[in-house]
């Protein structure tokens, strides 16, 4: 049962994190009509490729873990299961988001999930961006390794 509650609450938090930033990015994904500030360098190219690091992305992911980490912080003891699980949960919450994104946004829609409409996304492999294939590999175990902790907690 754990592990359908899991799932339900990544599915719907992606789907309101999503259905969110909708609202405030309209059909400008990655921020690119918000009045925010921007960083491109060597160094963002290499962290995230062609695309800015935004004031944006960095406070709005910010949010996101901090108020993630509250409750392992202040109701629970904390251990670096917990920790995985909570990462993991971000990382795949952010995979999840990005595609939900195009999904709800009426201005793209699955017909328009391809690189010639998402030039934010530069890479991709095949049908996705290049990081809905690698990413997994690493909120995957660290889902994985926290997962017991679950079962610690009512």
């Amino acid at each position: 049962m754990k592990e359908i509650g899991f799932l339900i609450f990544l599915l719907a938090y992606s789907t309101v994190f999503a259905l969110f930033e909708i609202q405030i990015e309209g059909n400008k994904g990655w921020a690119a009509a918000l009045p925010c500030w921007r960083v491109q360098n060597k160094w963002t190219r290499l962290l995230i490729g062609d695309k800015p690091i935004t004031g944006y992305h960095v406070l709005i992911n910010v949010l996101m873990l901090l108020l993630l980490q509250f409750p392992p912080l202040l109701f629970v003891t904390w251990s670096w299961r917990l920790e995985c699980l909570v990462i993991g949960f971000i990382l795949a919450v952010w995979e999840i988001e990005d595609f939900l994104w195009f999904i709800f946004n009426p201005n793209y829609g699955l017909k328009n999930f391809k690189p010639e409409k998402v030039t934010w996304h530069p890479r991709w492999w095949g049908p996705l961006p290049d990081w809905y294939w690698w990413l997994p590999f690493i909120w995957e175990p660290l889902i994985y390794l926290g997962w017991p902790v679950l079962g610690t907690y009512h």
